[in-house]
């Protein structure tokens, strides 16, 4: 897999294009995969593997990598399939998601391929809700399936999805002392049900409501309904939007607020797993008020105390 990934960092200017690059692999059977390239730091052979007591049936082990210990998951045996049988003969991709980072194990990886969100589409909805998927597309007439990574993590180190007290009292304060009357709901747009739900029971520990969609397309058309139905805001009061979705991402669903007349004043938080310092460039270049990483529950109640802030009455 050497060079694979060395023009990862010429690929930052896909962003905000609404355009993404994925990675292929396979997995146990003839199945593909993909993977943003954003979220991958490496790919390479599987080096040698650690057991280590009490780890997580899905880590298989620790590895040593260019001095950090990255703990390694079997992504098939992760999604409910069978243990990839001899590792060495397999391949870890390195990602980094929500703050950490970590192995895939994978049978093989293929290539990278140029794609763009709207042809990145919702998994079925036979699907049911015990699969993995965040997405489906196709390529070379075949169907890709992207994995719900953040479900995954969140099955083998859970977090903790409530706000402080504290906090929940700062806010509180903040809108008793804002100039205009705040709603207690919020817009959730996050393709991954685990991440949606995370965010819901966040604002929800601090007595805020979610409207909670499935991608910014669907986040986009349910403001124009608000708009045309007596005004944004008298439905919510800001918007959380994860950045990688189906058919309309994160930076366009702010650049497509930002033009609009009717919505272009709303406080949109962009919430994601992806990280590196181009996300900070394109947050001021897509308009959006605040970027953040998944997942810190009080990190994401200060944006919320901040966007109640910006009202906030001036002393006389």
């Amino acid at each position: 897999m050497t060079g694979i990934l060395d023009t990862v960092n010429q690929r930052t200017q896909l962003v905000g294009q609404n355009r993404l690059e994925l990675l292929l692999f396979r997995l146990m059977g003839r199945q593909r995969y993909g993977i943003n390239v954003f979220k991958v730091k490496e790919v390479l052979q599987c080096p040698k593997l650690t057991a280590m007591p009490n780890l997580h049936p899905m880590v298989i082990g620790v590895a040593h990598i260019r001095g950090q210990t990255i703990s390694v998951i079997d992504l098939s045996m992760a999604i409910g399939g069978r243990p990839t049988p001899d590792p060495a003969n397999c391949f870890v991709v390195i990602s980094e998601f929500n703050r950490t980072t970590q192995g895939f194990l994978v049978a093989s990886v293929e290539r990278i391929v140029n794609m763009h969100w709207e042809s990145i589409l919702p998994p079925p909805e036979g699907a049911g809700k015990g699969n993995y998927l965040t997405a489906v597309t196709n390529i070379d007439n075949e169907l890709v399936e992207i994995i719900d990574v953040e479900k995954i993590l969140a099955e083998i180190a859970p977090v903790d999805e409530a706000m402080s007290d504290k906090l929940a009292e700062e806010i509180a304060e903040a809108e008793k002392e804002s100039e205009q009357e705040i709603v207690r709901r919020i817009l959730i747009a996050d393709d991954s049900t685990v991440a949606r739900k995370q965010v819901q029971r966040a604002i929800e520990s601090v007595g805020f409501e979610a409207v909670a969609v499935k991608d910014g397309k669907e986040a986009y058309n349910k403001l124009l309904e608000m708009a045309a139905d007596g005004g944004v805001f008298k439905h919510i009061s800001l918007v959380i939007s994860d950045i990688e979705m189906p058919e309309m991402d994160g930076y366009t669903l702010t650049a497509e607020i930002r033009r609009h007349p009717d919505l272009k004043d709303l406080h949109v938080i962009l919430h994601t797993s992806l990280s590196g310092v181009f996300n900070q460039a394109m947050v001021e270049r897509v308009g959006a008020n605040e970027f953040i990483a998944k997942f810190n529950p009080d990190e994401l109640g200060a944006a919320v105390k901040a966007a109640v802030s910006k009202n906030k009455k001036s002393n006389k």
